[in-house]
């Protein structure tokens, strides 16, 4: 299995909870109402929650500022992903994802790579 992996920050108009609520109430779903023509295999939302310790963890090691979610998308492997993208109804679904993450996504300021999971 590999992972699709995106740090997400918001558009800097929107509030954190804004951005969430989008995410969550509209992206997400018309993710999964797609999934299967992505072959997407787990799709998982992770949002930044407001708390001091962040500020903490932030401070102690010298790091950027906490990205407002992290979205992770399985799939079999590359193959599957790059076959899925490329085919006619993949490209025209990545063309409306792409187009509805412009909604609440800063492009400029997130983050996104393919990974794999080494368990421990």
């Amino acid at each position: 299995m590999i992972k699709l992996v995106m740090c997400l920050r918001r558009h800097p108009e929107m509030t954190r909870d804004q951005f969430q609520d989008y995410w969550m109430n509209n992206h997400g779903p018309f993710f999964m109402e797609h999934a299967d023509t992505m072959r997407a295999k787990k799709y998982v939302q992770s949002h930044t929650v407001d708390t001091p310790m962040n500020e903490g963890l932030k401070s102690s090691r010298g790091m950027l500022p906490e990205y407002d979610g992290v979205a992770e998308v399985w799939f079999e492997s590359e193959e599957e992903l790059m076959g899925a993208m490329s085919s006619p109804e993949g490209q025209k679904l990545s063309a409306a994802l792409l187009e509805d993450e412009g909604n609440f996504i800063d492009h400029a300021k997130s983050s996104a790579f393919i990974v794999k999971e080494h368990e421990f």
